[in-house]
């Protein structure tokens, strides 16, 4: 009998795993929507960046990315989210069509699990409209935590992996409490709510931010040198005397010397009153461009 594994992905395995994963959730979504239409788009079904390599790059580089093998054959990925010791996410996971039915999908759950023997929670979330998988994942014992058309949120428990360590914390409330000079490094949050929470000179080197709701959130006052943002969604985001040196981001008394803006829309872009100096577009010279433009308004 042919036998699945799970291997970690490869950055050379990005084009082919996107692929995949573009038609499974096509497929997915002409089956469950009637089209591939925006107007009809469900982000559980095709969730944002899933035709695009560069999304599943990023994904291999920041999250736990395996590939699932039918012997040698790729049939299918599989994204996971680890938290500390004993909480997993599974952001995503897709068989090619042409291998669905076969059990592929049970034996791949239990290989995580398998693979992560510690974890005691899993979560996961999947459309509403996806009736398939919400007889799939209940028959994987994963419970229903909250529902609307568009969304269900399941979570699974495995008794007895439970460590016992006096520094894991579950399903505490803890509002309004205030931690000084406390040393929480290394410390992992998932699942919890910090809305309306305050951090001020906090030591945040080498920390991790994924999956984050900073919706009218304040940041100020900081040091971000040498730090990544991405596939981050930023509309609205206004950034005014920042300096951002030597990276690629309404700007507005900004320091943005050797900034460079690859593959991006630009359209009905202004730039007023700037120093421009050395500034090229497609390597041609926007100063000789101007001087000549200039010379023929003449």
């Amino acid at each position: 009998m042919a036998q699945i594994t799970l291997l970690p992905a490869r950055l050379e395995d990005a084009e082919q795993l996107t692929l995949l994963m573009k038609r499974t959730f096509d497929e997915e979504a002409l089956h469950w929507l009637g089209s591939l239409d925006s107007h009809f788009a469900d982000y559980n079904i095709q969730p944002p960046g899933y035709d695009s390599v560069h999304t599943t790059r990023y994904m291999m580089e920041e999250l736990v990315y395996y590939k699932i093998m039918l012997e040698q054959q790729l049939v299918g990925g599989v994204i996971l989210t680890v938290t500390g010791s004993r909480y997993g996410r599974i952001d995503r996971i897709f068989i090619d069509p042409s291998y669905q039915g076969q059990g592929f999908g049970s034996e791949v759950i239990s290989l995580v699990e398998k693979t992560y023997p510690t974890v005691t929670t899993w979560d996961l979330e999947t459309s509403g409209r996806q009736k398939g998988n919400l007889h799939f994942y209940e028959k994987m014992g994963f419970e229903r935590t909250f529902e609307t058309e568009d969304e269900v949120s399941y979570i699974k428990r495995i008794r007895g992996n439970e460590t016992g360590a006096e520094n894991e914390f579950e399903s505490c409330n803890l509002e309004g409490a205030t931690f000084y000079q406390t040393n929480l490094a290394n410390s992992a949050f998932s699942n919890s709510t910090l809305a309306g929470a305050h951090f001020s000179n906090i030591n945040l080197n080498g920390s991790k931010f994924q999956n984050i709701n900073f919706r009218d959130t304040v940041i100020a006052d900081l040091n971000l040198s040498g730090s990544r943002v991405k596939h981050v969604e930023m509309s609205g985001v206004e950034f005014s005397d920042t300096s951002i040196e030597r990276a690629p981001i309404s700007f507005e008394r900004c320091e943005l010397m050797g900034t460079r803006f690859n593959n991006c829309r630009m359209g009905d872009v202004e730039i007023i009153d700037c120093d421009i100096s050395g500034m090229k577009i497609d390597g041609v010279s926007v100063e000789e461009l101007l001087e000549v433009y200039r010379k023929v308004k003449q």
